[in-house]
C-alpha cells in the first residue's frame, strides 16, 4: 500500500512539473505575438511617416487593443470556469497566430487597429485559462510559489521575445517579417502544448489537490465547474477584497503596460541607442521584474499569505524611482536609464504578481479562480488603456519627463489602495 501511494505521489509530482513547464512556455509564447508591436514601433513609424502615422496613432492602436483585452478578460474568465482552462489556453494561442499574420499583411492604420484589436482579444484567454488550470493541479500551501513561477512566463516571455525579435531587427529584417516570425514561433509552441497539457490530474487517474478552504464559495469552491452564472458571480461581486484588488490592479497594470509598450522607443529617443539595441536593452526591464515576482512568491508562502505590507513597501520604492526618472537628466545615459527602468519593474512586479495570481486562487477556489483573475485583470487593463493613447499624448506634447511624473502620481494613489488593503483585510 505504501509503495502504491509513493508511486502515485511521484507520478503526480512528475506531471505537476510537466504542467508547470508547459504553462510557463505556452504563456511565454503568447508574448512573442504581443511584444512584437512594441519592438517594431520605430520601424512602423519610419515606414508610414509619409501617411502621417505618429506615436499618437500607435497609442490609439494599443489603447484599442488593451480595451478589448480587458473585455476579453471578463468574458473568457467566465468561459474558462465553465469549459476548462486547457481548451481556452490552446485556442487563444492558435487564434493569436492567425491575428498576427493578419497584422503582418496590413497596409494602414485601420487594418492595424482591426488586426491588433482582435489579437489582444483572443490573447485574453491565456492568463485566465492558466489560472484555472493551476487551481486544479497544485496544493494551497504552494500556491504563491507556483503562481510566482507562472508569472515568470509573462516576464521572461517578454524578455526573451524582445531579445529574440530584436536580433532579427539587427540582422536587417523588416517589421512584417518580424510578425511572420512571431506567428510561426507561437504556432510551434501551440502544437507542443496540445500534446503535453492536461486539464486536471484526474485526466491521468491521479488525485486532485483541494482548493483553499477560505475561498468565498466555501465547500462549493472545491467543485471546478459552477452550476450557473449567478452562483459564480454574485458571491464574488459582493466581496470587498475583490474591489481592493481591482483598485490596486488598475494602477499597477497601467504602469506595467506603459513600460512594456514604450520602453524601446524611450531608449531610442532619449539615450541614443539604435532600434535593435533599444529593443534588446528593453528586455532587462521585465527581467528584473521576473526576479521580483519569484522573491514575492517565496516571501508570501513564508508569511502565510500576508501580502499587504510587501505591497506597501514595494510601491513606496517604486514611487521614488519614478520621481527620479521624471527629474534627473537621462539624455545619452543608456545604462542609467535602463537601471532606473529596471528598478521600477523590480518594485512593481512583487505586488502585481500577487494580484493576478495567488489572490485569485485563494479568493475564487477551483470554481471561480479564472473569473476572479479575469475581473481583477480587467480592472487593471481598463487602467492600462491610458498607457496607449494617454501616455503617447503626454509624451508628444509635454515630453517623457512629464509622463514619468504622471506615473509617479498614479503609483501614489495605488499605494493608498494597498494601505487600505493592509488595514482592513490583514491587520
Amino acid at each position: 500500500m505504501d509503495h502504491a501511494a509513493s508511486s502515485v505521489r511521484k507520478r503526480l509530482s512528475k506531471w505537476q512539473t510537466i504542467t508547470l513547464v508547459t504553462l510557463i512556455t505556452g504563456y511565454a509564447g503568447y508574448y512573442v505575438c504581443r511584444s512584437n508591436l512594441s519592438v517594431v514601433t520605430v520601424l512602423i513609424l519610419k515606414e508610414f511617416a509619409s501617411q502621417g502615422i505618429t506615436k499618437v496613432h500607435i497609442g490609439q492602436i494599443t489603447t484599442l487593443g488593451v480595451f478589448l483585452y480587458a473585455i476579453g478578460k471578463i468574458t473568457h474568465g467566465i468561459l474558462a470556469d465553465f469549459f476548462g482552462g486547457r481548451l481556452l489556453f490552446l485556442l487563444g494561442m492558435a487564434l493569436s497566430v492567425v491575428c498576427t499574420i493578419l497584422f503582418g499583411m496590413a497596409t494602414g492604420f485601420t487594418l492595424f487597429c482591426i488586426a491588433w484589436g482582435l489579437n489582444r482579444y483572443v490573447q485574453s484567454m491565456g492568463w485566465v485559462a492558466l489560472v484555472k488550470t493551476a487551481s486544479r493541479w497544485y496544493p494551497v500551501h504552494r500556491h504563491a510559489t507556483i503562481m510566482a513561477l507562472l508569472s515568470l512566463s509573462f516576464l521572461v516571455g517578454d524578455v526573451l521575445s524582445r531579445w529574440y525579435l530584436g536580433t532579427f531587427i539587427e540582422w536587417g529584417y523588416d517589421w512584417r517579417s518580424i510578425f511572420f516570425i512571431s506567428a510561426s514561433s507561437l504556432a510551434c509552441i501551440t502544437l507542443i502544448s496540445f500534446f503535453l497539457l492536461r486539464e486536471s490530474p484526474r485526466d491521468l487517474g491521479l488525485p486532485e489537490p483541494p482548493s483553499n478552504p477560505k475561498n468565498i464559495y466555501g465547500k462549493q469552491g472545491n467543485q471546478p465547474t459552477p452550476t450557473k452564472v449567478t452562483d459564480l458571480l454574485l458571491p464574488l461581486l459582493k466581496s470587498p477584497l475583490l474591489w481592493l484588488i481591482c483598485a490596486m490592479n488598475f494602477g499597477l497594470t497601467l504602469i506595467r503596460i506603459t513600460f512594456a509598450q514604450w520602453t524601446p522607443l524611450y531608449l531610442y529617443e532619449i539615450t541614443g541607442l539604435s532600434e535593435g539595441q533599444a529593443a534588446r536593452a528593453s528586455a532587462y526591464v521585465p527581467l528584473l521584474g521576473a526576479a521580483s515576482a519569484m522573491l514575492a512568491g517565496l516571501l508570501s508562502d513564508w508569511l502565510k499569505g500576508k501580502h499587504g505590507i510587501v505591497c506597501i513597501l514595494c510601491i513606496g520604492c517604486m514611487i521614488v524611482c519614478l520621481i527620479m526618472l521624471s527629474t534627473l537628466p537621462i539624455e545619452g545615459r543608456p545604462v542609467f536609464a535602463v537601471s532606473l527602468l529596471g528598478a521600477v519593474s523590480f518594485f512593481l512586479m512583487a505586488p502585481y504578481s500577487y494580484l493576478s495570481g495567488v489572490m485569485a486562487l485563494d479568493l475564487g477556489g477551483k470554481q471561480g479562480s479564472s473569473t476572479t483573475s479575469g475581473i481583477s485583470d480587467a480592472a487593471g487593463y481598463f487602467g492600462a488603456m491610458i498607457s496607449g493613447y494617454g501616455i503617447a499624448s503626454i509624451v508628444e506634447h509635454y515630453g517623457w519627463y512629464t509622463a514619468f511624473a504622471f506615473l509617479a502620481a498614479i503609483a501614489f494613489t495605488t499605494g493608498i489602495a494597498a494601505t487600505m488593503y493592509w488595514l482592513f483585510h490583514e491587520r
